[in-house]
């Protein structure tokens, strides 16, 4: 689905006007059929004309269901589909399936390293075009937060949130969108389906072709619930 939904965006012009181009010669066909099938006199010839009017009225019924189905497909099935169908690596939302606790191998890996400091996380943005502004980095975060920034490439196509605990490089995907958005909310993270430890959260931004920017990436910290 990926690889169809990034071909039909790159190449959505050039699939319209191949398909208008083809139907100006069924359209063409099918006149040229009826003419020769209304002028014929002779009862063989007018059979001949009528079948060869018959298989253009054909053809031009397939150009149109072609044309109606690229329509709809591009239009309104795509759009409608949601973000995760676009996004190739497994999804995990937080917000929907509980995913457990992390492995004893992440809990340690966070157990025996130190804090870094937030600046060490701070790669990969670029204002105005990807930007995470709100958790800022280093904060310490509980329950439901909402993730605030920016998403404006060229040519954008899609874009998601990652986590993975500090250091561990096992990143799961807790959000995915598909719409340019300036300075507002992007997400949003359930905290309370993590451990709490340090963690490392990184907006990824891809164009229309699939092709991925490198992340921007924080740090945070995620608490127990505040009572």
């Amino acid at each position: 689905m990926v690889a169809v939904y990034n071909f039909l965006s790159a190449y959505e012009v050039l699939i319209y006007l191949v398909i208008i181009l083809g139907g100006v010669f069924f359209w063409r066909w099918l006149w040229r059929t009826w003419k020769d099938w209304d002028g014929a006199v002779f009862g063989l010839e007018r059979d001949i004309s009528r079948k060869r009017f018959a298989r253009s009225i054909g053809a031009n019924a397939f150009w149109l269901a072609l044309l109606l189905g690229t329509f709809i497909f591009i239009s309104f099935i795509i759009p409608s589909m949601p973000p995760s169908t676009f996004i190739a690596t497994p999804t995990v939302d937080l917000l929907v399936t509980p995913t457990g606790t992390i492995s004893a191998e992440m809990a340690a890996t966070l157990e025996a390293r130190p804090s870094p400091q937030a600046e060490d996380y701070s790669d990969g943005c670029i204002p105005d075009k990807l930007t995470v502004t709100s958790p800022i980095p280093g904060e310490s975060l509980s329950g439901i937060v909402e993730l605030v920034g920016t998403v404006d490439i060229p040519r954008f196509g899609f874009y998601k949130f990652e986590v993975s605990p500090v250091g561990a490089e096992k990143w799961s995907t807790i959000y995915a969108g598909r719409e340019v958005i300036q300075d507002d909310i992007l997400g949003r993270i359930d905290t309370s389906e993590l451990v709490p430890g340090d963690y490392s959260l990184r907006l990824v931004a891809a164009d229309n072709t699939g092709k991925s920017l490198p992340a921007c990436v924080i740090q945070i910290r995620v608490i127990g619930q505040e009572e």
